[in-house]
């Protein structure tokens, strides 16, 4: 085996460089699609952390497509703003011994239109207008406000006043607009309360599940990451379940908002995320062995990438997950959309996701990636309660 591999790699070296001469790599996938199911337009969240804002609205738009049938562009600036500020305020009520950064979980919209409402995209200005941009850059916005949260927070006074909530929000307004009392959308006037209310949807009628040993499977707990700062529970399953209720959701017109780690080699700027059985494609024999830990960063991808479709993938299993989140490997980095499963020309299935990076890659913002790819990266995920297995709901009693 082991020996066909290296003489396979180094076939593919030659193919690697076929592809440089401009010749098409014969492995480079062909997806066929299994179900796709109904999402909205592509968004592109820039320079800003709020991949958690973008898909899981993105999350909800699909929702409301589900269940409606309208197209609804949700505003990100309103979520992120009420957000911002429930965080600076837990980071002060700790005296600073908590996390104030750009980064979130899918429950935080999810918590933002129960508690506050929603409104459309444009009821706010658009993201980075403010600050003459013309897309999100939270690079000065966050300079300005990460210090300001911290000195409140670390304050030497013995009682401090709610002044600062007011300066703050000054801040938050300056970059992202005010959140709207009252707007009109299609010739109806609403509050972002009433807006909510009107979309179709039970904001209860979700839950989000994840798969690790250190708590008791069928079970809840919040999932330990600094962007969970909210605490929310998620329904801790075996990793066999994960795809099991992923793959019911898309089956049945539902779509999966995901949150995992996409710092992988594996996970490419092109549009596709394979789980690289890195052992495999180093552990060549002899001479062969050598020459691949020799070769540049830039080499190695091209033959993984000649490798195409038939790059070996490992299969992950519940030890490795465990590990991989105990020793820092598994991070919760990026928030994307599940809204469909593709096959290859071999019959290997993916998950077709929707990012917000703006149409880029080479399916115009859509992601390839292989249910290996996200039963071991998968940190958590949001789906309709209604989208998961019956005898998943049973044991939930849900």
């Amino acid at each position: 085996m082991k020996k066909t591999l290296s003489l396979a790699l180094l076939a593919l070296c030659a193919l690697g460089a076929n592809a440089a001469d401009g010749k098409e790599n014969p492995n480079k996938p062909v997806f066929t699609v299994v179900k796709q199911n109904p999402i909205t337009s592509v968004k592109d969240q820039n320079r800003s952390g709020t991949c958690w804002d973008y898909s899981t609205l993105s999350f909800f738009e699909a929702e409301i497509l589900k269940a409606t049938g309208k197209t609804y562009d949700l505003c990100e600036s309103f979520v992120a703003n009420k957000t911002y500020m429930d965080r600076a305020v837990q980071v002060v009520r700790l005296h600073g011994d908590a996390q104030f950064a750009q980064g979130g979980s899918c429950y935080d919209p999810l918590y933002a239109i129960q508690h506050y409402g929603i409104c459309p995209e444009d009821a706010m200005p658009f993201p980075g207008s403010l600050y003459g941009d013309s897309l999100n850059n939270y690079n000065e916005f966050f300079s300005v406000m990460s210090p300001y949260v911290e000195s409140v927070a670390k304050s030497t006074a013995k009682k401090i006043s709610n002044q600062w909530k007011v300066g703050l929000q000054g801040i938050i307004d300056a970059y992202l607009g005010k959140c709207p009392e009252n707007f009109t959308y299609q010739g109806k006037s609403y509050t972002p309360q009433s807006f909510a209310s009107s979309l179709g949807l039970d904001w209860n009628n979700y839950t989000t599940f994840t798969s690790y040993t250190h708590h008791p499977f069928w079970t809840a707990f919040a999932v330990e990451v600094q962007d969970n700062w909210r605490n929310p529970h998620s329904w801790n399953v075996p990793i066999d379940e994960l795809s099991k209720i992923i793959d019911n959701a898309i089956m049945n017109g539902y779509t999966v908002a995901w949150g995992g780690d996409v710092s992988e080699d594996g996970f490419t700027r092109q549009g596709l995320a394979y789980m690289y059985d890195t052992k495999k494609i180093e552990g060549m024999e002899g001479s062969d062995m050598a020459h691949w830990l020799k070769l540049s960063t830039a080499k190695k991808k091209s033959i993984v990438d000649s490798l195409g479709v038939n790059v070996p993938e490992v299969t992950p299993t519940q030890k490795m997950r465990q590990e991989r989140f105990d020793n820092w490997e598994l991070t919760d980095d990026h928030g994307m959309l599940i809204y469909g499963i593709a096959k290859d020309q071999n019959g290997k299935e993916y998950y077709m996701v929707k990012n917000s990076w703006g149409e880029t890659g080479e399916y115009k913002g859509t992601w390839y990636m292989t249910k290996n790819f996200i039963v071991a990266n998968t940190m958590d995920f949001m789906v309709n309660k209604n989208a998961v297995p019956k005898d998943i709901r049973k044991k939930l009693n849900f």
